[in-house]
């Protein structure tokens, strides 16, 4: 994919901004100007004034007011404000030079001639004209035209110096409008709000200069970016350059309200009166503020064009990352379906199994994968109409999913092809097997002695013609057709159904020929030879072993028996379960070779994530114990079983304590999960998966002893249903049993684990017997009166856990993960019930998927109401084991010594004492027509005392029961 960086370059982007920027002189400048606010204490001396005002061919005015401490000024100060006054002017008003008038009239002339020495020597720009308004005391005026015509030379001014004795002189030269009111002028001029305007005018050029360099700094940051290469550090870059542009864009706003308020505070001036102008600098004054404006203005749209365009790339960029990431894991799917396809059978074995097959083949064209595929290839195609920048990457894969989406169609399509052409010849050999039978059948029901007359030999013989004709309209005919047509499939077994048929087709054909002699001749009846069949038979006997009777003289004579060719266990059961299983080790070898190895390989440990450290009993549980059972024991003797399939079920009942193992593996499953979605992604698992060259990743390979655990059952019940009434049949059932129960007990424990708030060992409670989710009410005989009100009407949901000695009582929450997976559900702690102490009635007045545990002699009634009469009866019937199983070991704890004292010892004498209604597990005795479990003595309407003090009493409950064992 490669990591293309965002935008232009860097000197792209310097060149973008200096363009934008370059009419601003102030910006170009790499050495800091001179500001008012450096010298903003010199200012306000105002000792030299630029008021505005302009000589009769433009030339700007700066006034030397009169100021008593010009003598004693600095060097550096006065150089500093005449530096910055003639900065101000444009650049065409400073080239005509500056007119210069020096107010001297309260001075002498020494003062005179320092301002003339000092201005003569420090100022910095063209000078066109120097006006001076003597001293106006005679003396002074006197002594300073000697000093103007002997000095003048000294001065070394190539301009004019003027000596102005009054105001009138000096309007001649400037106009009254270009003066101030101490000069005889009206040019207003307030030298405070001068200051004002000059220093925002600088700070708002500052910030324009400042925000510049801003965007463009930001803007080179975004050219140099380079594009992440996964959804969330997209998520993030995306996320931090929109905050730092939408910061970037309140600067703006903030610097162009700085100018628009100092523009109309300039503008302000001009709307005081009709005839108010503004003058030469005032003007100039907002045409540099204007054009600031315009220029920040012009930055602003040029900096929104460049960020659209990269926002735009990096919003891309995120819609390539899930797409890329949504296609990984649809291929996945995909691929998973794929390996799916061929495992299918071509045939099957029986209509049956043809028919399963074909509805696992529709499941599998109907999983969600294949329109996710098609989806996100349509998405793909979307991104590509929107002129995405990584079309090239794009288009592959979506003509990839659409590649693997059309081969499935085809394969599956191919199989559904073939497994329809299975069935209809599956088909045929089962209406083949049925008149075959059903034939042999006939002929075997026709007793000899019967046949020995003519009207027995005719009646036989229009049996015979009945079902020939009924075997034509059946159409046996359509298998040899079938047959042909589809010829490469399953050509053995219609070749063997073909050739029953013929060989039964030649039976009636001679017991025609003998049935026809018999009936065209008058014979006397003979003596039977053979065993005659049961009456009126509904179905076709079972195979039996053909007999030879010899008659009363001693001669043989020929017989007539029944001739079967019963269906072999099928060996492609036994097959597949041995070639899965060996496959099963070799992946599960795979497993512990290429990965969990590899955590201990020196030269993989820099990339081995940091939260993998000790953790590889969390990641992989116990599987190298479940890879050493299956590898040294377990597939050695399912391969013993090959050319003995009957002992496969004895294989599995000797291994049942073995097989166990799945339990703890499932149990550790949450925790592997949540450690694989922690590091899954890491460079050691991709370097494992590469050396491995396996197409999933590992987390797919830890499903798989879960998968197997699950595919035994199948298996056994596949081999059940061609093995009724074989060898080996009764511990098949008992092995499907056992495995059925291996499941049960690793999902049981599935939930178990998630139990949470309980305070005692789980371990300490016996075995886990049942589980699942009821409505709950309570009626309880302690507590609140409102109780057995509330609880007729609104049940609680609660999850039940039975053990052998306690029954808990827990609120399913389901708890989110930290992905996109289901919610994994947790149970919440509420309530206990000892077994000992427990009773329960099975049926419940006005529901019949009710029944009642109690508590205490009824102190605590729990009324239960289960989803299904199934599970009521399950849950029933699992309470009634374990408080018979305590009634048994009270018995036989106290027999000795207790049992005399009110009944005979033995079961039978004590099940004879009992009526029906107390009966354990009776359902009679009670008025509202409910069955009660109860231990209670048959003569006794209330529960005796308790017989035995608490230190050798063992079952409190059994005696406030009355029951006689206790």
């Amino acid at each position: 994919r490669g990591r293309p960086r965002t935008g232009p370059n860097r000197q792209e982007i310097n060149t973008l901004w200096m363009d934008l920027l370059g009419a601003n002189e102030i910006m170009q400048q790499e050495i800091r100007p001179l500001l008012a606010v450096d010298i903003i204490e010199q200012l306000h001396r105002q000792f030299a004034l630029l008021s505005g005002g302009r000589g009769k061919d433009g030339a700007p005015i700066i006034t030397f007011p009169e100021y008593s401490g010009f003598g004693d000024l600095l060097d550096e100060d006065f150089q500093n404000v005449v530096t910055y006054l003639t900065s101000i002017p444009s650049l065409d008003a400073a080239s005509i030079g500056f007119v210069i008038i020096i107010d001297r009239r309260r001075d002498k002339w020494s003062s005179v001639k320092a301002s003339l020495t000092r201005i003569a020597g420090a100022f910095p720009g063209n000078l066109q004209l120097v006006l001076v308004l003597r001293p106006s005391r005679f003396i002074h005026r006197a002594i300073a035209d000697i000093g103007i015509k002997l000095h003048r030379d000294d001065f070394k001014m190539k301009v004019p110096i003027v000596m102005l004795n009054s105001l009138s002189d000096l309007h001649s030269y400037i106009d009254k409008g270009q003066l101030t009111c101490e000069l005889g002028g009206n040019l207003e001029y307030c030298h405070s709000q001068w200051i004002h305007h000059r220093t925002a005018i600088e700070n708002f050029a500052v910030t324009v200069k400042t925000t510049a360099q801003m965007l463009q700094k930001f803007g080179a940051d975004l050219a140099e970016t380079e594009l992440p290469n996964d959804v969330l550090c997209t998520k993030g870059l995306l996320s931090t350059h929109t905050e730092k542009h939408d910061k970037l864009k309140d600067e703006l706003k903030l610097a162009m309200t700085q100018g628009t308020t100092l523009l109309g505070c300039i503008k302000e001036q001009a709307a005081k009166s009709e005839n108010h102008k503004l003058n030469p600098d005032e003007m100039e004054n907002q045409t540099t503020v204007e054009r600031l404006l315009a220029q920040l203005d012009e930055t602003e749209n040029a900096f929104e064009q460049f960020w659209c365009k990269h926002h735009l790339k990096l919003e891309q960029c995120l819609q390539l990352r899930h797409f890329e990431h949504d296609f990984r894991e649809v291929k996945v799917s995909l691929d998973s379906l794929m390996e799916a396809l061929p495992v299918l059978s071509d045939i099957g074995d029986c209509v049956v199994r043809v028919e399963m097959l074909l509805k696992d083949l529709k499941t599998l064209e109907e999983k969600e994968s294949l329109e996710k595929a098609q989806l996100h290839a349509l998405h793909g195609d979307q991104l590509i109409q929107s002129n995405h920048y990584a079309v090239d990457s794009i288009r592959p894969k979506c003509v990839e999913l659409r590649r693997i989406c059309d081969n499935f169609a085809n394969e599956a399509r191919k199989k559904h092809d073939i497994l329809s052409k299975s069935l209809q010849i599956h088909m045929g050999i089962d209406k083949v097997r049925w008149i075959t039978e059903s034939g042999v059948y006939i002929l075997a029901s026709q007793s000899v002695d019967k046949c020995q007359s003519q009207e027995g030999a005719e009646a036989a013989l229009q049996d015979i013609e009945k079902f020939l004709e009924s075997a034509k309209e059946n159409q046996l005919s359509d298998l040899k057709n079938i047959h042909n047509q589809y010829e490469l499939v399953l050509t053995a077994d219609v070749q063997k159904a073909l050739k029953r048929l013929e060989d039964v087709k030649e039976m009636f054909e001679k017991r025609q020929v003998s049935l026809k002699k018999l009936s065209a001749k008058q014979t006397r009846p003979v003596q039977p030879v053979a065993p005659r069949p049961e009456s009126s038979p509904k179905r076709p006997a079972p195979p039996k072993t053909p007999r030879t009777t010899g008659p009363a003289s001693g001669k043989s004579r020929p017989t007539l028996f029944l001739c079967f060719f019963p269906l072999t266990l099928p060996r492609h059961i036994m097959n597949e379960l041995i070639e899965t299983e060996r496959l099963y080790v070799e992946e599960l070898q795979s497993i512990m070779e290429g990965y969990a190895n590899e955590l201990d390989n020196t030269e993989l440990s820099p990339l081995i994530p940091t939260a993998l450290e000790n953790k590889k009993d969390v990641l992989f549980g116990n599987l190298p114990e479940i890879y050493e059972f299956h590898n040294r024991t377990f597939l050695k003797e399912l391969e013993n079983c090959m050319e003995r399939p009957e002992l496969v079920g004895t294989c599995f009942l000797k291994r049942k304590e073995e097989l166990q193992i799945y339990e703890k593996y499932c149990q550790n499953k949450p925790r592997s999960e949540a450690l694989w979605r922690h590091c899954g992604d890491s460079l050691f698992f991709q370097e494992c998966q590469k050396k491995l060259d396996h197409k999933l990743s590992l987390d797919a390979y830890l499903l798989k002893p879960v998968q197997r655990i699950t595919k035994y059952q199948l298996m056994l019940k596949e081999m059940l249903k061609c093995s009724k009434n074989q060898d080996g049949t009764a511990e098949l059932e008992e092995a499907l049993s056992t495995m059925l129960d291996i499941i049960k007990s690793v999902n049981d424990s599935m939930h178990q684990i998630a139990i949470t708030g309980f305070e005692g060992n789980l371990g300490e409670l016996g075995k886990l017997l049942m589980q699942g989710s009821f409505n709950v009410w309570t009626d309880h005989k302690k507590g609140h009166t409102k109780v057995k009100d509330l609880a007729r009407f609104k049940p609680m949901q609660r999850h039940l856990f039975l053990y052998n000695k306690m029954l808990l009582f827990c609120k399913k929450r389901e708890d989110t993960t930290d992905g996109h997976e289901k919610p994994s559900p947790s149970y919440s702690f509420k309530h206990s019930l000892k077994m000992s102490s427990v009773g329960i009635t099975e049926n419940v007045k006005g529901d019949i998927k009710k029944f009642e545990v109690w508590y205490n002699g009824r102190e605590e009634v729990y009324i239960i109401q289960a989803p299904t009469m199934d599970v009521k009866n399950m849950w029933v019937s699992e309470i009634r084991k374990v408080l018979t199983g305590q009634l048994e070991a009270c018995r036989g704890i106290h027999r000795v010594g207790v049992l005399s004292r009110h009944i005979p010892a033995s079961p039978k004498s004590l099940m004879q004492h009992q009526t029906p209604e107390h009966t354990v597990g009776g359902a009679g005795g009670r008025t509202d027509g409910l069955s009660t479990l109860s231990l209670t003595h048959p003569h006794m309407h209330t529960p005796p005392p308790c017989c035995h003090p608490p230190a050798v009493c063992t079952n409190r409950q059994l005696c406030r029961s009355g029951d006689p064992t206790s």
